[in-house]
């Protein structure tokens, strides 16, 4: 009796390869051992610059609610505190009733968003090297205070002096325009733009008291300068207007640039007590 031949089968899930699928030509071909390297590398490859993709994508998001939220913040910060009215006002004498006269002593004329330019305040402008103006009255002051500083190796400039209403107008406007480049809405821009540049009529530099002091850059660097004004220009009648601790009284950011002639014996308290302008005796 013939014995019968037993059939292996695959195991259950796996597909049974018969011969004849396996036999090259016969439309299918196992790839070399090389090329299937190859292919799973690629697959890897492919793998990691989709995780790649999509997590710069998230970064991407994140950084789009960021600055949405930041927006957001210095939006309700500008309608809680709005920017001060712009209020231009003349160099000239003026007979506007409501403007306040300048101080007994003209050194200590305060001008600031919430004191605007006195509307008898009368500048005297005289150009200095450079092509910028001050009041005559500050340029011997302000002369001894750059030949002191070039005897220490230090050689200071004037980059901005005495400025128009109309001037002053124009670069705020230029700032505004600058934030609103960077993205900033208009409110929003302005509201940047305040604290680094006074309103028309607010601005220190419409009385001619005050100036940009910055180094001739092919004599020195900036840092020098400053430390050297911040610690002898009072000897000469001039205070560093806008310290970086007092931004919540005068509503300036630190400019370390900018300083005032207020006069040697108000310059030398304001110094030695450290103060700001408007914290000096009198100027409430």
């Amino acid at each position: 009796m013939e014995q019968r031949r037993k059939i292996r089968r695959p195991p259950t899930g796996r597909r049974l390869r018969t011969g004849a699928a396996r036999r090259p030509g016969d439309g299918w071909e196992a790839p070399p051992p090389r090329q299937r390297l190859f292919d799973r590398r690629r697959a890897r490859r492919r793998r990691r610059g989709r995780r790649l993709l999509a997590l710069v994508v998230f970064l991407l998001a994140l950084a789009g609610v960021w600055r949405l939220s930041a927006w957001a913040a210095e939006g309700v910060q500008a309608l809680l505190e709005p920017p001060p009215v712009s209020r231009p006002v003349s160099s000239a004498p003026s007979s506007v009733p409501n403007s306040a006269p300048a101080a007994e002593s003209w050194e200590l004329t305060l001008v600031n968003a919430k004191h605007p330019l006195p509307g008898d305040w009368q500048v005297q402008p005289v150009e200095v090297k450079g092509g910028q103006r001050v009041d005559e009255r500050i340029l011997p002051a302000l002369q001894q205070l750059f030949d002191a500083a070039r005897a220490e190796g230090l050689y200071p400039v004037v980059a901005s002096g005495y400025r128009t209403s109309e001037e002053q107008r124009q670069i705020m406007e230029d700032k505004v325009a600058a934030y609103q480049r960077e993205g900033y809405p208009e409110l929003l821009a302005r509201q940047a733009a305040a604290q680094w540049v006074a309103q028309p009529g607010t601005s220190e530099h419409e009385l001619g008291l005050a100036v940009d002091i910055n180094p001739d850059e092919t004599m020195g660097t900036g840092q020098e300068l400053y430390d050297w004004l911040l610690a002898h220009a009072w000897e000469y009648g001039f205070i560093k207007r806008y310290p970086a601790d007092k931004v919540d009284i005068t509503g300036i950011s630190n400019e370390p640039w900018h300083y005032r002639y207020v006069g040697q014996e108000a310059a030398r308290a304001i110094t030695e007590q450290g103060l700001c302008l408007e914290e000096y005796p009198g100027q409430a």
